[in-house]
């Protein structure tokens, strides 16, 4: 079947897009980041530097992608916003409230710090906060909680192939230091309940799951759309929850550059270590970003020009005026 014209306009200007954020110079990039090694140099990431994709999903169905986007990769933090999702599911807003908060904590996602006058994790998109929202999730056992994690992931995704990555996953058990002293301490202050090591593998086993780029802009666009997959047709998340989800993606998504990207992109989102952003345009549709070079935050360097870019020119961001406003899409405009 040919292509229409517009689709074919709209994939050149993508592809523009794609070829001039692939010419970011290393200076620009702070480390990279190889699961169970943690971050290191870019003089010692050879393949690294060549990964770049970028996918946008419109709620209509459409998928527009360019570059690697059958590689994969990690979900790492990224996973933190759908197991947030199945947490307010399985409880109610409310109840979530309780055992973790909504704010931004302006420190590392890693960070050791607590709301002490509220006793929990400052929000769900931090190490601290996440490891609470995975221990809420329903389940007889470890194993049943983590299928259901993982059903969740692949309604999002539209993808039932979805798997973890079993040598990341071990790789991550015998570096987690960090995420255990976080764990042990939070169960210290009654912030957490049950067995620390069980409730860490369940965390660090859905930061293990693999995605592709056009996985994550589909999971976006399933944000986009209300909850429900705009290529399925299948609800994964109830549309109660949906605002909620978003409005965290918001102001905490970007680490602890989150008011740096809602001041210049303004639009909903989450990184994750590996490289990959997820950007959500509601109503409109979602965009996925791979590109393991980070800046000093963690968040991927290409990825960040990339999704400034298609917000700047299509009047994303979710001040903008009505002038500035445009449907996701026609990544033609001049």
């Amino acid at each position: 079947m040919p292509i229409p014209a517009d689709d074919q306009r709209v994939a050149k200007r993508l592809e523009e897009l794609y070829r001039r954020h692939l010419l970011v110079g290393e200076e620009e990039v702070a480390s990279y980041y190889e699961s169970g090694r943690g971050y290191y140099e870019p003089e010692f990431a050879t393949e690294e530097r060549k990964r770049f994709s970028i996918c946008v999903v419109r709620t209509d169905g459409e998928v527009l992608q360019v570059g690697d986007h059958d590689q994969q990769f990690a979900l790492q933090s990224i996973s933190k916003v759908f197991v947030y999702g199945l947490a307010l599911t399985d409880h109610g807003r409310d109840y979530v409230l309780k055992h973790v908060g909504v704010e931004p904590s302006g420190d590392a996602f890693n960070s050791i710090v607590f709301d002490e006058r509220n006793n929990r994790p400052y929000n769900p998109m931090v190490n601290a906060g996440a490891l609470v929202t995975t221990d809420l999730v329903r389940g007889k056992d470890p194993a049943e909680k983590f299928e259901r994690i993982l059903d969740s992931l692949r309604t999002y995704a539209g993808n039932e192939s979805l798997a973890v990555d079993e040598d990341a996953f071990e790789a991550e058990m015998r570096t987690a230091d960090r995420n255990r002293a976080t764990a042990y301490l939070m169960r210290g202050n009654g912030m957490i309940s049950g067995d620390v090591e069980g409730i860490l593998a369940l965390y660090l086993r859905q930061c293990s799951v693999l995605v592709t780029c056009r996985d994550l802009a589909v999971m976006a666009a399933t944000l986009s759309n209300g909850g429900v997959n705009p290529l399925t047709g299948r609800r994964a998340l109830p549309l109660r929850h949906v605002r909620e989800v978003l409005s965290v993606m918001h102001t905490c998504g970007m680490y602890d550059a989150a008011g740096q990207w809602a001041f210049d992109v303004g639009v909903p989102a989450k990184s994750g270590v590996c490289g990959g952003i997820m950007a959500v345009v509601p109503g409109k549709g979602g965009i996925g970003v791979y590109s393991p070079g980070l800046d000093e935050y963690g968040n991927s360097v290409r990825g960040i020009g990339v999704c400034r870019e298609i917000s700047e020119r299509l009047g994303l961001h979710v001040f903008a005026t009505e002038a500035e406003d445009a449907m996701l899409g026609p990544i033609d405009s001049p």
